[in-house]
């Protein structure tokens, strides 16, 4: 909260306060507006003084420090003090408060009739106090973590863009090595990507048709380099046209798929299947292991993937993987 905020609540709070008690007094003794005004003033300055001197000097200076012996030392003579100046405002207006039933009321007496008064206005303060600390220490805390979540996403992402334009050109170089017709093809498909991905999937979360468009164009890609012989069941189910997902989250399972698994065979085709119903996604990939194509040095693929899930997605998706001998597949259940 704002520091005008603040000091308009506490004006108002202490306003309202004030305004109430003056009326219960004004209503309940023969006093008139002006003397339940000048009474309650009194009283409330001195209680409202005690109350912020708690919460401002004495809990900042010793009880957030863990100096409890200090406080207690401090808060002693405070009150007494306090006490003392409350039985001033007193003797100013004695026929009205210091006389209990014909008698006069002594300072002793007097004292621990307020006593509970000044005790509660220490109680609040502190009360206040640490709750206001919490209150901010939460905020505090909260943006840190979105700043931590936001420098790991950042990394994340960066991560993608690298990873996947070293496969790419992978495949256009192998391409050029054999003097391929489809090299400039590639080409195309593979600035079509990048343009994507440098330009259109910066937001949080983009429309779910680009994002197919995206995979379309690598698996097109893909086809180019194994000169159309790539056998690919690629297939979408549902309403994609109004949905939206976080950028690049599925095309890991698609790299993964055509980097380990076996694309020429026609009796075991690449399986990519979508379906979409409703603000549910499902994303199954299947494909026969590729028993040659080992990399030795491992992928960020799929860990990345599932580390961004977990920060994007958390609570909203499944994934299931089955690493067989011979087949290898992945399942992805999202609430997008």
């Amino acid at each position: 909260m704002k520091r005008g905020w603040q000091v308009f609540w506490h004006v108002f709070f202490w306003i309202s306060v004030i305004s109430f008690f003056v009326l219960v007094i004004h209503n309940n003794t023969k006093m008139s507006w002006e003397q339940a005004l000048v009474i309650f003033l009194g009283y409330g300055i001195i209680n409202i003084g005690l109350f912020y001197l708690n919460y401002l000097v004495y809990i900042p200076l010793f009880l957030d420090k863990k100096k409890f012996r200090m406080y207690a030392l401090i808060l002693i003579p405070t009150i007494i003090l306090f006490g003392v100046g409350k039985y001033g405002v007193a003797l100013l207006f004695k026929s009205y408060i210091l006389t209990e039933k014909g008698h006069t009321t002594t300072f002793g007496m007097y004292f621990l009739n307020t006593l509970f008064s000044s005790l509660i206005f220490i109680f609040l303060s502190t009360v206040l106090k640490f709750t206001m600390d919490w209150f901010l220490n939460e905020r505090v805390q909260r943006d840190l973590e979105n700043q931590r979540l936001t420098a790991e996403l950042s990394f994340l992402k960066s991560q993608i863009n690298p990873h996947f334009l070293f496969n790419s050109l992978n495949t256009i170089y192998s391409l050029a090595y054999q003097r391929s017709e489809t090299t400039p093809e590639a080409v195309l498909k593979l600035s079509e990507i990048m343009r994507y991905m440098l330009y259109e999937c910066n937001d949080n979360k983009v429309d779910l048709d680009k994002e197919l468009k995206y995979l379309q164009n690598y698996i097109d890609l893909q086809k180019i380099r194994f000169g159309n012989k790539a056998f690919i069941d690629y297939s979408v189910i549902g309403e994609v046209d109004h949905q939206r997902i976080v950028p690049l989250i599925l095309i890991s399972f698609v790299e993964n798929a055509f980097k380990h698994g076996v694309a020429n065979d026609p009796e075991h085709p690449i399986v990519l299947a979508l379906t979409v119903t409703d603000s549910k996604l499902n994303f199954y990939v299947h494909n026969k292991k590729h028993q040659h194509n080992r990399d030795a040095a491992g992928g960020i693929g799929l860990n990345n993937v599932q580390r961004r899930l977990n920060l994007l997605y958390p609570g909203k998706y499944t994934l299931t993987i089955q690493n067989e001998v011979d087949t290898y597949s992945s399942e992805l259940s999202l609430v997008l």
